[in-house]
């Protein structure tokens, strides 16, 4: 079996491990391309065993994205996809196939995570259409399935099942979408994505949902600023949420939203004239940000 054919074969077909492809490789090089991830870094705050829930949580959500960014046709990504909604409840009954799935099975265990969130996180990764300018319901659904239901398993892992950290995961889910909404402007549109909201685009002129066209328009600074401000507001919330929460229990949260509120001051800083000058925060910085939200989890 070749290195495509793994990759697309339904998951039941993957070889076990020992065979040519190992599986398990897999795995762990999903964790090597992790360590990028603010996310993922922040996970180091954590004790060993919740840290390795962490880590196949990761590997999970990795997996969706490899399926809907790559480059089968629809069909096969809604098959992939579908082959992933029977994985986890087969994860849930105990009967594990995947090395991904055999990863969480001791987290969901533990720390009481939820079939539901981990079927709605394989909805928000849609294969059928390419969204484009969608209204604000359905930019809150996605923003809902794509970011606060890992965020949901995530605080869980924390050690936080309250109502608070559950606002937590509403409110920091939807400001780091929508700040990486905001990042990934020109990346979407080549992949014939728009996700700003219809009724923004509206506000300032922009009728239009074609991709690139909505992007070289002159009211599109406005429109970012607007969605960068609705951001904001989800952070600022987020903060409440998480000062109402033990400090230890949401280290992982404060990191990753100080980080992300910082990226998104420097897109605004950057505007948004030069879509192909990429945003970054340098390590060093990013360190010292870590440090600080780490030791204080605020």
């Amino acid at each position: 079996m070749s290195i495509v054919e793994f990759r697309y074969a339904p998951i039941t077909e993957r070889p076990r491990p020992g065979a040519a492809i190992d599986a398990r490789n897999h795995v762990i090089s999903l964790r090597r391309r992790a360590a990028g991830s603010s996310f993922f870094s922040a996970m180091h705050l954590l004790p060993a065993q919740r840290r390795r829930a962490g880590r196949a949580l990761y590997a999970f959500y990795r997996e969706l994205e490899d399926i809907v960014d790559g480059d089968a046709s629809r069909s096969l990504k809604q098959i992939l996809l579908a082959n992933w909604r029977s994985e986890i409840g087969l994860l849930f009954t105990g009967r594990p196939q995947h090395d991904v799935t055999r990863g969480l099975s001791e987290a969901v265990r533990l720390y009481g995570l939820r079939c539901d969130d981990f079927l709605a996180i394989i909805d928000g990764m849609d294969a059928r259409t390419d969204i484009r300018a969608p209204s604000f319901v359905e930019l809150d659904r996605y923003c809902e399935r794509r970011a606060v239901a890992i965020w949901r398993i995530s605080v869980r892992i924390f050690g936080e099942a309250s109502p608070a950290g559950e606002r937590v995961a509403a409110e920091l889910g939807r400001a780091l979408q929508l700040t990486n909404i905001l990042r990934d402007l020109a990346e979407d549109a080549a992949r014939q994505r728009l996700y700003l909201p219809r009724e923004v685009l509206q506000a300032h002129g922009i009728h239009a949902t074609t991709p690139n066209w909505v992007l070289a328009q002159p009211a599109l600074p406005g429109v970012c600023r607007d969605v960068a401000m609705l951001a904001h507001r989800h952070y600022a919330a987020a903060v409440k949420a998480i000062g109402a929460c033990p400090r230890h229990k949401m280290r992982p949260a404060a990191v990753t939203l100080g980080i992300y509120r910082e990226l998104l001051d420097k897109l605004l800083a950057r505007g948004w004239r030069r879509l192909d000058e990429p945003v970054r925060i340098p390590f060093v910085r990013e360190v010292a940000l870590a440090l600080r939200h780490g030791l204080t989890g605020r």
